[in-house]
């Protein structure tokens, strides 16, 4: 009876819903590894098992304020962790508490287990360059604009030029400022991708 407690108090479990038709996906942090549950998919990896753990910021309409977790077995599958889950049709909600809970176990179990697991967080390299250029170019674009206006006089234009240009910054620049594409340790967990 005192090993099924003590087991049962070693588990570490974690759910959110990513849609609202299908069933909410299900993560166990057990003695044995990671146990998941997605649909009507299983399985169960050991910790030493793991290849990869990639943490970034992904915000959507409904949910401004989202984490998620991309973490890859040896055998090359893959599996999302996200910090929301669906409620209604209009409500996404955080489950911010519970998710940073599970990934800092996460990872403190797979260092006990010496897991020499790839660790990286924000966009990959390729798809961060890619948003930098098309920042570039909208600078470029939005620069153009104000001195269109300022030039022919059309000030209330510039002042909505600068507004809009404000207001993108602070909504794109956390996201470009949270996602740089970085490594980091099992033991040092970049506190900016974590709720």
């Amino acid at each position: 009876m005192q090993g099924s407690k003590a087991e049962a108090a070693a588990v570490t479990s974690y759910a959110y819903k990513a849609s609202l038709i299908g069933s909410a996906h299900r993560f166990a942090l057990t003695e044995q590894g990671l146990s998941w549950h997605i649909g009507g998919r299983s399985g169960l990896w050991p910790y030493d098992e793991i290849s990869a753990v990639r943490l970034s910021f992904r915000p959507v309409s409904m949910q401004q304020h989202r984490f998620r977790a991309d973490i890859t077995h040896g055998s090359g599958r893959r599996i999302a962790i996200l910090s929301t889950s669906w409620q209604t049709a209009a409500l996404m909600a955080p489950q911010d508490n519970g998710f940073r809970a599970f990934i800092v176990e996460l990872h403190a179990r797979m260092a006990k287990a010496g897991s020499r697991a790839v660790l990286t967080s924000g966009l990959g390299r390729t798809a961060y360059a890619a948003v930098l250029a098309s920042l570039a170019m909208l600078t470029v674009a939005m620069a153009g604009l104000l001195i269109r206006a300022l030039a022919i006089g059309e000030f209330a234009g510039a002042l909505f030029i600068l507004g809009f240009a404000a207001l993108f910054a602070w909504q794109v620049g956390g996201f470009v400022r949270r996602n740089q594409p970085r490594s980091y340790t099992l033991a040092r967990l970049p506190e900016a991708l974590l709720p």
